[in-house]
């Protein structure tokens, strides 16, 4: 009976050279996505439900398929590098990680420039600074640690700005306008969707009202 060669599941398999304090902290960093994408959008979809979220995380998935689909045709290796890191058998062009990090930041920046999010006026700054020192640094940690070369990094990081800045433009040109009807529907109101981005400060808006709340209730009491 023959060998089956054995695949790894590869969302947080992460190597970097034994003893190199850089490559362990960037391994890290190349994980900022998975991070995201569970510990983020799962967690904002069960505690807020809240549309504009929602629908962020609807264009990372449709910006990683769009990279799927162009690494099947571009087919271009990854460096050397690869067989170390046991992923000679995956395409590199172009680099998932950095599209998706970009398409973060671009949008996340957007959702700043026009004032939706929980956070406040004098908060956005840092949060703009945040995430893109951590597109930045994903990008480099990518190349740093073998994984793709310089050119991939930067056609995805590219084709994460592009496709982030033109999600954006189809959810808050095109798609707003439904908000209020998908709030309404029947599934929105089972689910609790709702849409805060007329709030500029949502955190101290509901802040404000579960003071009000509680102390309605102990009056009441």
């Amino acid at each position: 009976m023959s060998a089956v060669p054995l695949k790894a599941v590869t969302l947080t398999h992460v190597r970097y050279r034994k003893g190199d304090q850089l490559g362990h902290f960037l391994g890290w960093v190349s994980l900022v996505p998975v991070f995201i994408s569970l510990g983020g959008f799962v967690s904002h979809f069960i505690f807020r439900r809240e549309l504009q979220g929602i629908f962020f995380g609807i264009g990372l998935i449709i910006s990683q398929f769009i990279n799927e689909l162009i690494k099947k045709n571009v087919q271009q290796a990854r460096p050397e590098t690869c067989a170390l890191l046991e992923m000679c058998d995956s395409h590199g062009w172009p680099s998932s990680h950095s599209q998706y990090m970009f398409f973060f930041a671009v949008y996340f920046s957007l959702l700043n420039c026009k004032g939706i999010g929980p956070w406040g006026i004098k908060n956005r700054w840092f949060m703009n600074v945040l995430h893109w020192s951590l597109a930045v640094l994903t990008m480099y940690s990518r190349v740093y640690l073998g994984y793709h070369t310089v050119a991939q990094v930067f056609a995805g990081a590219a084709l994460g700005i592009l496709v982030g800045a033109a999600w954006f433009w189809v959810v808050n040109s095109v798609l707003f306008c439904y908000f209020p009807a998908i709030e309404e529907s029947a599934l929105g109101r089972y689910f609790y969707l709702k849409d805060t981005s007329h709030i500029p400060d949502v955190l101290k808006f509901e802040y404000d009202n579960a003071r009000a709340a509680r102390n309605k209730a102990c009056k009441t009491n």
